[in-house]
């Protein structure tokens, strides 16, 4: 049977429109998807040293999924280490001596945790300006995924939370783990060292066997915060299921499955 040349350029016009307009639906699909978020391509670390003053920052792998939050670190944190950089050099400057050992700040970021709406990580601050010894300060830096924003710690709570009882959850743990450190002073409502206000304490969650949660909330409490110097830092992990009600129902569902150790007592160190 004979095809007419005519038919036959019919055919293939037919097939050359299905085949564009399939391409055209593939584009649509394609554009219905979010766009992929560009991978951070910038150093994870920054040095300096001087005879002045030697600083450092660290951030981890993990900051890679998060342009905008790299973009501020990186730059915010290495311009605070050259205005620290150039204290240093004016201190030395005043007090006309080469003989003093030069200042030290080192900046890490460590222990990320991811959820599918929060990321966290635990921001150590070391600093030696001379003086009896130096300084170790760790602050949480919490990310909501979704506004793609820094997120307050106090949003983690809830508005109706019982305060008091939160409080006295955190108080507890600081006192059960006092028991294990020599000459420690247990903390009580008056007197010198006090039950720290919850609310008030820095934080990051922490991590969970099950993935993409959190386990719980840890708490950083720093030398000075519920004792002398020599008796040192507490972070302590308190879990999910201990804090109850007071998390913030928007987050709750961030929450789930159990810690490395499981122990609201737990003292955790930067890596």
């Amino acid at each position: 049977m004979k095809i007419s040349r005519t038919f036959r350029y019919l055919l293939l016009g037919s097939v050359v429109a299905l085949s564009v307009a399939a391409c055209d639906r593939d584009k649509g699909k394609d554009a219905e998807k979010p766009a992929a978020i560009a991978a951070v391509d910038g150093p994870l670390s920054y040095e300096s040293t001087t005879p002045y003053a030697k600083v450092s920052l660290t951030l981890p792998e993990a900051i890679k999924g998060y342009p905008d939050l790299y973009k501020q670190l990186y730059d915010t944190e290495v311009g605070k280490l050259k205005d620290y950089s150039e204290g240093a050099q004016s201190d030395r400057s005043e007090f006309g001596s080469s003989d003093l050992p030069p200042y030290e700040k080192t900046i890490l970021y460590s222990q990320p945790v991811e959820t599918g709406r929060l990321f966290s990580m635990l921001r150590s601050d070391f600093d030696y300006s001379g003086g009896a010894h130096p300084n170790t300060v760790a602050t949480g830096l919490l990310w909501d995924r979704t506004t793609n924003k820094p997120l307050a710690a106090a949003d983690l709570f809830a508005t109706d939370a019982d305060k008091a009882a939160l409080d006295r959850i955190l108080c507890d743990a600081v006192n059960e783990a006092k028991k294990g450190r020599q000459g420690s002073v247990s903390l009580t409502k008056t007197g010198m060292w006090t039950c720290p206000d919850a609310s008030k304490v820095a934080i990051l969650l922490a991590p969970s066997d099950t993935a993409g949660k959190a386990s719980g909330i840890t708490f950083l409490l720093n030398a000075y915060d519920v004792g002398p110097y020599v008796e040192g830092a507490y972070y302590l992990t308190i879990p999910f299921e201990v804090l109850g009600k007071a998390i913030n129902p928007t987050y709750a569902s961030e929450f789930a499955g159990t810690g490395p150790k499981g122990d609201v007592t737990q003292t955790l160190r930067p890596q």
